[in-house]
């Protein structure tokens, strides 16, 4: 497909677009608008298996009625340090935003509060919702189940999801430090966008249905698996997971979360999320906080660097630079993101050309 779009788009552009698109399948503007605005800034983070990309998914599960575009998460049940969400099977960005500032809200008075959601979909990236709780200044953690789609030592089929774990932590004049990792090696999505881009796959990244490595990622997931990061490391942070986002909010688990991209499109997911919120403030002062972290992250930088090494990286670096670039000259999206935009066009209706100026 000829690219439409601009290199560089800038970043209110992208949310009018990309809400434009959602108010014509049903959204309320600005429910709508909530839910771009948490995948615009997984761009600018330069995420961008995890933002936009996606929305045309997310577009078609709420034509078909796998997701509800009047549906509006809602706490139900809660006590001083913790809450339950119930997503509704809203677009889960709806979600995760509404549980992590819950959290946030808690945490601030109790010092510490886990929020659980059910009833939910795929919420993109993680790091998000934990940065959400960093420019709060306070600690934030977000986590998933998905789809099980990751084996476990000793198994040759799908045990768990790669259920993604993210934290956000806030410091003073330096940028929060941020990490968001799946559990597996790498993330599903990636291997979906190497065969879409024509790229080879490394061969640690999977095993075939005899719990082989294997190179072919188009064999992915119907007949291999992901590997766990690190081994045993991975597959028992996986579990903890499941058990935090399903098994403690009554969510769906392991085989009983439906794949929102291959699954049935007029059914929910279930995928289930928890979020903690720390604040450092109820326990030291926060700006005494904040500097000790400046002094930490500094004191890191100034390592002795490996032979060849020109830099040490704090989590979260290389996408804090992303960000500041996509703040300054606009965010550069990639040909698959463009493609999957115009093809939203396409589908929706919504023409793009007078939203990126041209």
């Amino acid at each position: 497909m000829t690219r439409t779009l601009p290199d560089r788009v800038r970043t209110d552009q992208l949310i009018a677009f990309c809400t434009a698109a959602l108010v014509e399948v049903g959204m309320e503007h600005g429910a709508a608008q909530a839910a771009v605005e948490v995948l615009v800034t997984t761009d600018q983070l330069g995420v961008f298996t995890h933002g936009v990309r996606n929305l045309r998914l997310y577009v078609r599960r709420l034509r078909e009625g796998g997701l509800d575009a009047s549906a509006a998460p809602r706490v139900v049940k809660e006590g001083p340090s913790w809450a339950l969400v119930d997503g509704g099977s809203a677009l889960a960005m709806l979600t995760g935003k509404l549980a992590m500032e819950t959290a946030v809200e808690k945490a601030k008075k109790t010092g510490v509060a886990f929020v659980g959601a059910r009833n939910s979909c795929h919420f993109g990236a993680a790091g998000v919702y934990a940065l959400m709780a960093a420019r709060r200044d306070a600690i934030g953690l977000s986590m998933s189940n998905d789809v099980p789609s990751m084996t476990a030592p000793g198994a040759r089929s799908h045990i768990l999801g790669t259920n993604p774990l993210a934290f956000a932590v806030p410091a003073g004049e330096e940028k929060p430090v941020l990490l968001d990792i799946a559990m597996s090696t790498v993330a599903g999505s990636k291997i979906y966008q190497a065969i879409s881009q024509g790229k080879p796959i490394p061969n640690t990244w999977i095993v075939d249905g005899e719990g082989v490595p294997t190179t072919d990622g188009g064999v992915y997931p119907h007949a291999a698996s992901l590997l766990p990061m690190a081994g045993h490391k991975g597959y028992g942070l996986a579990l903890l997971i499941d058990i935090l986002s399903a098994l403690v909010t009554g969510a769906a688990s392991r085989g009983e979360v439906v794949s929102w991209i291959f699954g049935d499109q007029t059914v929910p997911t279930g995928h289930g999320h928890a979020f903690i919120s720390i604040d450092p403030g109820a326990i030291v002062p926060i700006e005494q906080f904040k500097q000790r972290m400046d002094a930490m992250i500094r004191d890191i930088r100034r390592q002795p660097k490996a032979k060849n090494s020109q830099r040490i990286f704090l989590p979260g670096e290389m996408e804090w630079e992303k960000f500041d670039e996509a703040q300054r000259l606009g965010i550069a999206l990639p040909d698959d993101v463009a493609e999957s935009l115009a093809l939203l066009a396409k589908e929706t209706g919504v023409v793009a050309e007078p939203y990126f100026g041209h």
